[in-house]
């Protein structure tokens, strides 16, 4: 009834405001619910690298290699498991899904690495792509249901600094094991494989969202109370219409457009940095490779260190994070525009990109479909829009080595205006959420619900 989803509000509120620390327990949920964003980027940057190897042995042609990409943990595998998991999540409990997709993952991944035929490559691919997507917008939703208000950035920051690890510790792997070929990069996903496993029998101790029973329950009761009017319906606000009205739909636009136009570059940085410095003669296969792992190790540094410690200040702090950091990131494929292809320029690239997408890029998007969303819709928005994103990064990425065969300056002018339009979008209209509780944002967002 009300009176109970009331009371279970105010004992979360009661809670944070008393205490702001981040307890060992709620670190132990945010590892393991990170672990899906190190399990995702990991697979990522593993396809990556074992592409051409793949490509070799099982004699695909060039189409079949962008199909494989496409379908991927990057593109629309991602998306699909994403538009479905997190509307599950919302539906039946964050518990159910993060409790089996990492099998589900496991499987994929295992079928990638046991691959001897080009039906089991595929397979697997989208099996992971499917998994990871489905994973994230419930994992996040879980980090920030059980974290403290003040604390939430800290939290779901977290899972950004082990977004970088997975590509970190692959393209290591991928380095060391270079001389096995084939059998190196299968081994590389094996890593992933037993990764998933382990995070699977430790999140198996996690309880469901607390915050996501009681909505349960308070819409449960809601539609009983109505049962002999409407025949039981699912309560408005609960429904999926309901994020395409109101502020559920700005912020719905808020969220998509920042985070579109930053993955679009991130992506492409993400996947084409090698290649694109290989095939434009700016440097060897191996100085390509160590560029990209430094991009990713400096990510990890920077978050920690900029966006977990400042990020649940004020809502003035997180404008200015967000405007040093989207210049930073202008200015980063803008330098393409003015200097060379050089490894100088594209160190200063790497680095101003990856210091400026600390301060403005994933993580704060994380931590926004987290508070700008009522607790049955959460997962949905946020599956919602990664989906997007992932769909529209992987068309891009159809036309982007077309583009670079150019040169690097056609690539480098239209991800500098993609930036810019996330940089001016999420500065001029930023949500002000900074240190309220889940239950606090969506009462001022609804107040009529």
């Amino acid at each position: 009834m009300e009176p109970r989803q009331a009371r279970g509000e105010h004992e979360h509120q009661h809670h944070e405001q008393a205490d702001d620390a981040v307890s060992r327990q709620q670190w132990t949920w945010s590892i393991l619910a990170g672990m899906a964003s190190y399990l995702d980027a990991g697979s990522i940057v593993a396809l990556g690298a074992g592409l051409a190897l793949f490509q070799s042995y099982l004699h695909l042609s060039s189409g079949a290699v962008g199909a494989l990409a496409a379908i991927g943990p990057n593109a629309i595998g991602c998306a699909i498991g994403a538009f479905v998991g997190g509307r599950l999540g919302d539906k039946l409990g964050r518990k159910r899904i993060y409790k089996y997709d990492l099998l589900v993952y496991a499987l994929g991944i295992l079928c990638i690495a046991l691959a001897f035929n080009a039906p089991m490559l595929f397979v697997g691919t989208l099996v992971v792509g499917i998994a990871v997507g489905a994973d994230v917008p419930t994992s996040l939703a879980l980090v920030a249901e059980f974290s403290p208000a003040k604390a939430r950035g800290k939290l779901l920051g977290f899972t950004q600094v082990a977004w970088g690890a997975g590509p970190l510790i692959v393209l290591i792997l991928a380095y060391l094991l270079a001389p096995l070929d084939l059998l190196g990069i299968r081994i590389v996903f094996l890593h992933l494989f037993v990764v998933a496993l382990v995070t699977w029998a430790l999140r198996r101790r996690l309880t469901e969202s607390p915050r996501w029973q009681s909505a349960s329950e308070a819409g449960k009761d809601s539609k009983d109370s109505k049962a002999g009017k409407s025949g039981g319906q699912v309560p408005p606000h609960h429904r999926v219409r309901a994020l395409f009205s109101g502020a559920n739909l700005r912020a719905l636009l808020w969220t998509a457009t920042i985070y579109v136009f930053w993955n679009l570059a991130a992506g492409t940085g993400g996947i084409f940095t090698p290649y694109i410095i290989k095939t434009l003669h700016a440097g060897s296969q191996a100085a390509s490779v160590a560029l990209s792992a430094v991009g990713f190790a400096i990510g990890m540094i920077a978050t920690p260190l900029l966006f977990m410690k400042y990020a649940d200040h004020s809502h003035e702090v997180r404008r200015i994070m967000w405007g040093v950091g989207g210049v930073m990131q202008v200015v980063a494929y803008g330098a393409y525009l003015v200097f060379p292809f050089t490894v100088p320029v594209i160190i200063l690239n790497i680095v101003l990109f990856a210091v400026g997408g600390a301060l403005a890029g994933e993580a704060f998007y994380k931590v926004f479909s987290q508070e700008l969303f009522p607790t049955m819709l959460r997962g949905t928005a946020q599956g919602f829009t990664f989906g997007v994103a992932r769909t529209c990064l992987g068309v891009w990425s159809l036309f982007v080595p077309a583009l670079a065969s150019a040169g690097i300056r056609p690539v480098a002018a239209l991800l500098a205006l993609f930036l810019l339009i996330s940089a001016a979008v999420g500065y001029f209209f930023m949500p002000n959420t900074s240190g309220k509780s889940l239950e606090q944002i969506e009462s001022e967002r609804s107040p009529v619900s």
